[in-house]
């Protein structure tokens, strides 16, 4: 899977998709430190460990660089930045029967715009699996030649 690029510099702006959102209870949302366990773990059931190990770094960073959708006080995506390394996008994901919503594209801008306000021109978005998706929201490139990029030599079981 390739790295992409992303231009923070031209970013479309995120506030009419959160205000779509607000309007079905949706909130788009910095998590907040006292929130890493329960966020973590949210991760690692939804998802999988290794992306639990990315978000749990990502609460060390000042400010936390994830932010959460919630629905009613329930965690129902999340998106990281600066966890895997400096300047990279992700992991992220939204629950499986809250996909097709926005929430990805809003969680994904408002990680980006946080990057570019902690002064990146770019970004990267690390060992892509929508391409598309990535494409049509922001603008992104593959990088190409940056399969396996930084998950090379992985630990196995």
């Amino acid at each position: 899977m390739p790295d992409m690029l992303v231009k923070l510099y031209d970013l479309p702006d995120v506030s009419p998709l959160i205000d779509v959102l607000n309007r079905r209870s949706i909130v788009i949302r910095a998590a907040m430190p006292y929130e890493k366990h329960r966020v973590a773990e949210w991760v690692r059931n939804t998802f999988n460990e290794a992306w639990e190990s990315e978000c749990d770094v990502s609460f060390s960073n000042h400010p936390v660089s994830c932010y959460i959708a919630t629905e009613g006080g329930r965690i129902i995506g999340f998106a990281c930045y600066d966890s895997a390394c400096k300047n990279f996008f992700g992991p992220s994901g939204v629950s499986e029967n809250m996909r097709g919503l926005g929430i990805g594209k809003a969680l994904l801008l408002s990680c980006l715009h946080a990057m570019r306000a902690g002064g990146f021109a770019y970004a990267i978005i690390g060992a892509v699996g929508p391409a598309v998706f990535y494409s049509k929201a922001v603008g992104a490139i593959v990088i190409e030649g940056s399969s396996p990029g930084i998950y090379r030599d992985r630990l196995t079981d």
